[in-house]
């Protein structure tokens, strides 16, 4: 807008500080103040009640209350004294200038404060009896009556009850001095922006910026600093992101080499098979359902690669988009672990509470069936043992030959296998362990494993512990 006033970020910064600063010191004051002149008037009503509990204690005695009053005085003049039944009626009053209260008092807001907590006052409140403010403190009797004293509101008791307006005066210097500590301050921060302002415009021109360029030692000089680390850092970051996207594309091309290698034997296998039996069509029938078994061992080979492949690279590519359910786990171990039992003499132990988690069942199953053919496979083992708590924390063991130190920070890396030849023979993918991190890492948990007297596995699940 033509003409419109552009306050520098100095005044505006200026401005906002001396708001929030008189807003502030001003609620103080108001606040102090009032806690002040609450603390009066309760000092006033415990004199009165102290002279309330008197009364009641006299004539809780039969005692007639004018001798009482008489005797005990009262603790300061003009003092009006009342006494309240329990249905709000008054049946004494001291005044005798005045005609007797006839209307209810139950609704007075003294009254109502002494019935519902013992004791209660009211502050500069006006009696219609008489036409004259008073300060009134009540106080619950046992029997139901309410004895109330009220002081004439005067000049002397507004003054006293009155806040000493000292307080006032030194917050108001206080917050001037607040202001001027402002004003200078602002003006530094001011001299601050302008430097990073500069350090903006450089670098939005492309300028070089050295991490090592000085700034003020202040908060703005921190936020500066950190601002040339990361424009400094964004460049290694591209460069980082650039690199794992070459890592992406050569564990791709890795992926594809190690599939067409493991692919070659099987189909290698097959093809002889097949030439054999055709070729040689005189061959005794036990060697020809020799060459067939080695054709459907193959096979069967093949297709355990080909689901391999085709989970770890939907793992890869969209594991956000994997379906999940709710699951009970214990239930699916358990399943899992019977039909194991079946292709082994080796003994498999259970020991896990009731488990219900959200996730993938076929994913699932493959972590506990990979993890049970390999031992059943490659450790020698008699024993195996699957363990968890409540928490979902796993520790899969078994009692075999384990594995060198050396093998163990690659054994889930893809195709990667200790002894290739006996993987090969036992009709290993080599993706099996790979598998089985990736199908964690979905469920929220981390594999870690130790090969001491045996294999260890240990890893963890989000499991739904409200179900469990």
């Amino acid at each position: 807008m033509a003409g419109k006033i552009k306050l520098s970020f100095h005044t505006r910064v200026l401005l906002t500080v001396f708001a929030v600063c008189w807003i502030l010191v001003g609620t103080f004051m108001a606040f102090q103040y009032h806690r002040e002149k609450d603390f009066k008037a309760s000092l006033l009503n415990s004199r009165l009640q102290m002279h309330n509990m008197r009364i009641l204690e006299d004539i809780g005695q039969g005692e007639d209350i004018d001798n009482v009053i008489a005797r005990i005085g009262t603790p300061m003049g003009g003092l009006r004294i009342t006494l309240i039944d329990r249905d709000g009626d008054v049946i004494y009053d001291n005044n005798d200038q005045t005609p007797f209260p006839s209307t209810n008092h139950n609704s007075r807001p003294e009254i109502m404060k002494a019935r519902a907590n013992g004791e209660g006052y009211a502050v500069d409140r006006f009696s219609s009896s008489d036409d004259i403010n008073y300060f009134y403190s009540a106080r619950l009797g046992s029997n139901g009556a309410v004895i109330r004293s009220a002081v004439p509101y005067s000049h002397t008791l507004s003054e006293f009850l009155k806040a000493d307006s000292t307080i006032l005066w030194i917050m108001g210097g206080l917050t001037a001095a607040m202001s001027l500590i402002a004003f200078m301050a602002t003006r530094k921060i001011s001299l601050s922006i302008e430097r990073l302002n500069n350090f903006a415009a450089k670098a939005e021109r492309g300028e070089r910026i050295y991490c090592g360029e000085s700034f003020p030692h202040d908060e703005l000089g921190s936020i500066a600093s950190h601002i040339v680390k990361l424009y400094v850092q964004r460049d290694e970051q591209h460069r980082e992101a650039l690199r794992l996207q070459r890592d992406k594309v050569r564990l791709k091309k890795q992926l594809t080499n190690n599939i067409n290698h493991e692919l070659k034997t099987p189909v290698a296998s097959i093809l002889v098979c097949l030439d054999l039996i055709e070729d040689h069509p005189e061959l005794p029938e036990v060697k020809k359902n020799e060459y067939i078994g080695r054709i459907r061992t193959n096979a069967m080979r093949l297709n355990t690669l080909l689901k391999d492949v085709a989970a770890i690279t939907r793992m890869d590519e969209g594991s956000g988009l994997i379906e999940k359910n709710d699951i009970d786990l214990t239930s699916l171990i358990t399943e899992i672990v019977e039909e194991e039992k079946l292709k082994t003499d080796m003994t498999i132990n259970v020991s896990i509470p009731d488990l219900k988690i959200n996730g993938n069942r076929q994913l699932l199953e493959s972590i506990f069936r990979n993890l049970i053919d390999n031992a059943i496979a490659y450790s020698g083992a008699t024993e195996f043992s699957i363990k968890a708590d409540q928490s979902g924390n796993f520790k899969i063991s078994d009692n075999g030959c384990g594995i060198s130190s050396e093998h163990l920070p690659h054994i889930f890396e893809r195709f990667y296998r200790v002894d290739k030849g006996r993987s090969r023979a036992a009709g290993g993918t080599g993706l099996g362990l790979a598998i089985v991190r990736n199908a964690i890492m979905i469920h929220g948990g981390e594999i870690k494993v130790c090969s001491i007297n045996g294999l260890t596995f240990d890893f963890n699940l989000e499991v739904n512990k409200n179900a469990t």
